[in-house]
């Protein structure tokens, strides 16, 4: 039983033994592999790509999910207390919840896997299936440089994690003040792309739009990118802020079809850490 709740945790040879389960997947292995289990799941209305697939995951490795607002773990009971009784039933867990340490915690006192769907600090579900979709239209998708537009929050963090645990080379463009820690920065798009070939960006909160128009990624500055470059935004994105319109609309735009593997790569990590990996 692992949890799974920050990419530092893991080493590189952990990460490419959850894409060989995903690949085993989409060759028709594991079916079944959730029947007769139960995964609850602690997930806000707002949250669409994230819960749709983790729970038509769930449902067609023969599981079931039962769902409750993560408010529910904010009562005055105690985590440990929430644990030891949803031990009696659970199998799994999938928290999207603000707070990292209420993930911690709940580690701390389970016996079955935590899974982070989503903090304020990080976001490491939906970076790893980005990193599986680059695996499947790249020779190596280490080798590439990547660019993160955004300010530092969870989406950023963990495009730096990754770049931690697999050796990739990241730098980010930005504004003023929204710099992550550790990474090299640009503050115009047009120096920052050149001789890059993956670029991510982030949602910007409202009060730094203004102030992100030497960042933004258009069409124009996707042209200086490497050959080949992709773009990759996180959703979800906003034409006009973050990304230009006519950027959506090219060629460039990867995003639709590299969030189909969210589906693939959660029920992946669900394998990894419930311990069935097949050898």
């Amino acid at each position: 039983m692992k949890n799974f709740i920050r990419l530092t945790d893991f080493t590189s040879d952990d990460i490419f033994g959850i894409f060989h389960i995903a690949d085993d997947l989409n060759n028709g292995k594991y079916n079944d592999f959730l029947k007769g289990k139960t995964i609850v799941m602690f997930f806000p209305d707002s949250s669409i790509r994230t819960r749709i697939t983790f729970e038509k995951g769930v449902y067609l490795l023969g599981g079931q999910t039962i769902m409750f607002p993560p408010s529910t773990l904010d009562k005055k009971e105690d985590i440990r207390d929430v644990c030891g009784y949803l031990g009696n039933w659970a199998d799994a867990v999938i928290v999207r919840h603000n707070d990292i340490s209420k993930l911690d915690k709940m580690a701390e006192y389970s016996d079955f896997p935590i899974i982070n769907a989503l903090t304020d600090v990080n976001h490491p579900c939906e970076i790893l299936s980005d990193l599986y979709a680059l695996s499947k239209i790249r020779n190596d998708f280490t080798k590439d440089k990547y660019l993160f537009c955004g300010k530092r929050g969870n989406i950023g963090n963990t495009w730096k994690s990754a770049a931690d645990v697999l050796g990739l080379d990241l730098v980010q463009c930005c504004c003023e003040a929204c710099e992550i820690d550790g990474v090299p920065v640009f503050y115009d798009i047009n120096e920052a792309i050149v001789g890059r070939d993956v670029v991510c960006t982030d949602t910007l909160p409202a009060y730094i739009v203004d102030e992100f128009d030497e960042c933004r990624v258009t069409k124009a500055a996707m042209d200086k990118a490497n050959k080949g470059a992709v773009l990759n935004p996180c959703p979800p994105f906003f034409r006009g802020e973050e990304v230009s319109a006519e950027v959506i609309d090219s060629d460039y735009f990867v995003g639709y079809g590299f969030k189909k593997h969210l589906l693939t790569v959660q029920q992946a990590i669900l394998i990894y850490c419930m311990g069935g990996a097949e050898k």
